[in-house]
């Protein structure tokens, strides 16, 4: 007789890897299951105004235009937003990926997604988002908020007259790719402090230290492909004029603004990619 040997089989099933939509949610989850994170958003929101409304309370007293100035009623509206919030907005960036190495969170996020590519792509999806929502909110309240004073003054510049609607567009997209800047900026250098030192050095710091040096063309047309230059072009109004940029006049057109400060995010993104990839964790 002939012994049939059982043998115990155990079923293991093969694992499953995150899809990015289940990535991309996640992140959003980690954004604002963070108080902290939630702050930075309303302080866009809150700085914004509140440089607007500085700004219009104080008007007269700093020179007005006499009829309506779509560039005037812009540069009241937007700067608070642009200035401040792209502060804030890198600052989150980084956060989002230099915070999770500083806690130890990465190495689970790494555990979950072991591949590293759409993790970064996600966290710079959500920063987009977030941070351009919360711009436009910016730009919108102040514009709100401002209004009144304008109409006082016989002023007053709707939100149908050309080029507002760009130019509040570009402000908070703006933003959103100072928030990818960030990110792409932690996971270069991981640490918070040398990131964010990084990131506020490239939008704020670089266009003063540029003025500093001695007046040439080259650092003129150094000037106008930096950050905070970019910026500036896209919170004012598009212009007809077929050119994008003019190195002679120092004119920045507001697509060639748009370009710039995407070249600029997305070239450290890509260098947060490779470092995440290559590196370990």
């Amino acid at each position: 007789m002939t012994a049939i040997d059982h043998k115990r089989t155990t079923f293991i099933p093969a694992p499953t890897r995150l899809s990015f939509p289940g990535i991309l949610r996640s992140e959003f989850i980690k954004l604002f299951s963070l108080r902290s994170n939630v702050a930075m958003l309303v302080s866009i929101v809150l700085l914004g105004m509140g440089a607007s409304l500085a700004l219009a309370v104080t008007m007269v007293g700093a020179g007005i235009p006499d009829q309506p100035s779509t560039g005037f009623m812009l540069d009241e509206v937007t700067v608070g937003t642009v200035l401040f919030g792209q502060l804030v907005a890198v600052i989150l960036g980084v956060l989002l990926v230099s915070g999770e190495y500083a806690s130890g969170t990465i190495q689970p996020t790494m555990v979950a997604a072991p591949r590293r590519t759409p993790v970064l792509l996600a966290k710079a999806c959500v920063a987009f988002v977030a941070v351009t929502a919360a711009g436009l909110l910016a730009v919108l309240g102040s514009w709100t908020a401002t209004l009144p004073f304008f109409d006082a003054l016989g002023l007053g510049v709707g939100l149908t007259a050309p080029g507002v609607l760009p130019a509040f567009a570009g402000s908070a997209v703006y933003l959103g790719l100072s928030a990818i800047l960030g990110v792409g900026m932690g996971a270069l250098l991981r640490g918070v402090a040398p990131s964010i030192a990084g990131a506020v050095t490239l939008t704020l710091l670089l266009p003063v230290v540029l003025s500093a040096l001695p007046v040439s063309q080259t650092v003129r047309n150094m000037q106008l492909l930096t950050m905070s230059k970019a910026g500036d072009a896209m919170s004012n109004a598009p212009e007809n004029q077929g050119v994008l940029v003019d190195l002679v006049d120092g004119y920045v057109s507001w697509g060639a603004g748009g370009i710039i400060a995407a070249a600029w995010a997305l070239a450290f993104l890509l260098l947060g990619l490779l470092r995440l990839r290559r590196g370990d964790v």
